[in-house]
């Protein structure tokens, strides 16, 4: 398929297959940590499905708000057990973490997922109060992004509680996913790739930037370009970073991706 290439990152990342080990070992170390201390708040449900669950990091004092982080691969890979450390940095700034997992293609569809993490948003900000900020990397980038725009159903005492999102290498227009192969395991068709988009949506008016690594590829340069675009924001573009390592900077409460989340 024509777009199989363009959306390759691990053939194009130097160690690529090491990636997804040294994130599940570095995550399972942080969660048994916190858990010890009493700082995680573990396999929380926030949906009927097996998969509808999250994880809640806390801070050391009293929480300043709610950082919900959404992670990637391509809406049919990984759950919420291989990004726990990339908490530290939010947790260490005072705010804290909600990491859910999601059902996957091809058990549901796209539009499923974005419901489910609808849900999970709605369900982690009835755990900590205060300001809510929305973050999430590739797919997970999409799924955040989507939770700006009018048609995804969030309750507006919890919507209104939103500062500020921070999609990270997001996906913002599905329709190149049309002519890959992975499409066999998404069922995207035109209509829905149409409506998943963020790209064909008007965003509500909350504060958004979007970031994306110099060492990318250009489709995700592209996705994560098009999406500033089409809703007049801030692009930055993180110096030297690939698709992978764009997350290391999450574990450093003073680094430019955390002050970004938060705002600062």
């Amino acid at each position: 398929m024509k777009n199989d290439i363009p959306y390759n990152n691990g053939d194009f990342i130097p160690n690529a297959a090491a990636y997804p080990d040294q994130w599940a070992d570095a995550a399972r170390e942080f969660r048994e940590t916190e858990a010890a201390i009493g700082r995680a708040r573990l396999n929380t449900s926030y949906g009927d499905l097996d998969r509808e669950k999250f994880d809640l990091f806390h801070p050391a004092g009293r929480a300043e708000g709610l950082v919900v982080f959404v992670h990637g691969g391509y809406w049919h890979k990984f759950d919420r057990s291989y990004w726990s450390h990339f908490a530290r940095g939010l947790t260490e700034s005072g705010f804290a973490v909600a990491m859910p997992s999601y059902p996957l293609a091809p058990d549901v569809r796209i539009r499923d997922i974005t419901r489910s993490i609808a849900r999970a948003v709605q369900k982690a900000a009835s755990y900590v109060g205060g300001p809510i900020y929305l973050t999430g990397h590739s797919a997970g980038g999409h799924l955040v992004a989507r939770m700006l725009c009018r048609d995804v159903a969030i309750p507006e005492d919890v919507r209104g509680r939103f500062m500020n999102v921070v999609p990270i290498s997001p996906l913002s227009d599905l329709r190149p996913f049309l002519e890959t192969s992975m499409n066999e395991s998404l069922g995207l068709d035109e209509a829905e790739a149409i409506a998943e988009s963020p790209i064909t949506h008007e965003r509500l008016r909350i504060p958004l930037t979007v970031w994306v690594g110099a060492e990318e590829r250009p489709a995700f340069l592209d996705q994560a370009r098009w999406l500033a675009e089409a809703w007049h924001r801030d692009l930055r573009i993180a110096p030297g970073r690939h698709h992978f390592d764009i997350l290391d900077d999450l574990e450093h409460p003073g680094s430019p991706l955390v002050r970004s989340i938060l705002g600062s």
